[in-house]
């Protein structure tokens, strides 16, 4: 089942509950404002006060670096989006992501389970960085939620907007700052993680025993030939039990040539092809992945099935460090609802009268949404 009608489903039964059960939910805390849902609760707020009071210098000092870092990657991304109108056609920049679902157009699909916990993560992390923030500069929290926009999910922390406006400008950016620069530190403790299974783990725990054969290409030589799922151990002799022995032994191929590929199925003659980017390589069709198997020192500790659970280990910090980053990025642009377009109006009012402040922040909202809606469209209809 294609991965939209997952959330379809989801959605027209939160939306169905809703209108059936109105009291109930309204008794549970649910303000029910169609197109969105609001569930408000104080129940974290002694959490956020407990964090926020434990070092409450410590968080000063830390968000006045995040103030410089995201004016740094607001600059950056700012960059990066005008520049990828030049790229749009053959490298699209700008995407949507829904876990589990194929967007056409878009350069990458997030996998369900493990784009819901990483979004879980982006959302936790960036809203009580604020609300913590927050409680560090004494602006009480009015409540601490999560929201549903038609079919748009998302968190909230809720502070006080009149004490907001009381406070000093460095004071009110250290907060504004402080959801995606908690992304961003996420991010940073993601791929430390994602190296250091990568680097020293893996290559201790497991050894290539071949390369998998992911795909075969329809009217390849290898077509009808190779399957799915064979494991490549050598290529004409020469050892393939890892991706650069493997990738070696494809770099010595001609066209026309007779080769003989030993898998774990049995041996195979191919005849190969020019290959399409460089006429003078052969070519046989294949795309393939290293395959492991666990050492026996590992195994010989943890069995051979719990060393497995590595990779998806490794799968889903990788994934947590893709979102918080994107995520918190994308999250500074100078764009009204953002909190790159707080941080940036702030900025501009250390010397600028409101009116020019809110004229300069619609016109960077204009161009970026301008750009981001167009990448988006160009993305999903070029495939059409």
């Amino acid at each position: 089942m294609n991965g939209i009608w997952y959330y379809v489903i989801a959605f027209a039964v939160i939306w169905g509950l809703t209108f059936l059960f109105r009291k109930q939910f309204t008794k549970m805390g649910v303000d029910i404002q169609p197109p969105m849902l609001m569930w408000k609760t104080t129940r974290f707020k002694k959490t956020i006060d407990k964090i926020a009071n434990k070092s409450p210098k410590f968080w000063k000092i830390y968000m006045n670096g995040g103030i410089v870092v995201s004016f740094i990657a607001m600059i950056a991304m700012a960059y990066l989006l005008i520049n990828s109108l030049s790229t749009i056609k053959t490298a699209p920049s700008v995407s949507l992501i829904i876990p589990g679902v194929e967007i056409p157009g878009s350069p990458i699909v997030v996998p369900l389970g493990y784009g819901l916990i990483s979004l879980a993560t982006v959302l936790i992390v960036h809203e009580f960085s604020h609300g913590i923030l927050a409680r560090v500069e004494k602006i009480s929290i009015k409540s601490i939620g999560l929201l549903l926009l038609a079919i748009l999910p998302g968190a909230f922390v809720e502070p006080d907007e009149e004490e907001m406006k009381k406070l000093p400008k460095l004071a009110r950016m250290r907060i504004y700052s402080a959801g995606s620069v908690a992304n961003m530190s996420l991010a940073l403790v993601s791929i430390v993680v994602v190296l250091l299974i990568s680097s020293f783990i893996m290559p201790a725990t497991f050894q290539g025993d071949g390369v998998n054969v992911e795909s075969v290409i329809a009217n390849a030589p290898a077509d009808h030939i190779l399957e799915s799922g064979m494991i490549i151990t050598s290529i004409n002799g020469n050892n393939a039990m890892d991706i650069k022995n493997y990738s070696n032994a494809f770099l010595s191929l001609v066209p026309n040539q007779n080769i003989t590929v030993n898998t774990s199925k049995g041996e195979y003659h191919i005849i190969t092809s020019a290959n399409p980017n460089n006429q003078s390589k052969g070519y046989i069709g294949i795309s393939g992945s290293q395959h492991y198997e666990v050492k026996k020192g590992a195994s010989n500790i943890l069995g051979n099935d719990i060393p497995w659970i590595l990779f998806n280990i490794f799968d889903l910090f990788n994934w947590i460090f893709t979102l918080n980053l994107g995520v918190g990025l994308f999250n500074l642009l100078p764009i009204r609802m953002l909190d790159g377009g707080a941080l940036f109006k702030d900025l501009l009012s250390f010397k600028l009268p409101e009116k020019l402040t809110n004229q300069l922040l619609n016109v960077t909202t204009s161009v970026f949404v301008a750009i981001i809606i167009f990448s988006l469209a160009y993305g999903m209809f070029k495939v059409f």
